[in-house]
């Protein structure tokens, strides 16, 4: 689980900051601080992972890369 890139940036929209897991589709979490949000998507990522296990869906490998924006 550790080697899943996340995304984590604060949304004013939602005055929390957000943390995005882009591999597993769909896996975010928000939070107060940005301990809060990547605490709380650790938590969602290991409840998709176990989603994923117990219905018997593929679960991507780690990319292992960076994420780069210009």
């Amino acid at each position: 689980m550790e080697h899943y890139e996340i995304i984590l940036y604060w949304s004013a929209e939602d005055d929390a900051y957000i943390a995005e897991v882009p591999e597993l589709l769909g896996c975010m979490a928000h939070g107060s601080s940005h301990e809060n949000a990547l605490s709380n998507v650790k938590d969602a990522m290991l409840l998709w992972l176990d989603v994923a296990q117990e219905r018997g869906l593929p679960v991507p490998a780690p990319k292992g890369g960076r994420l780069m924006y210009a």
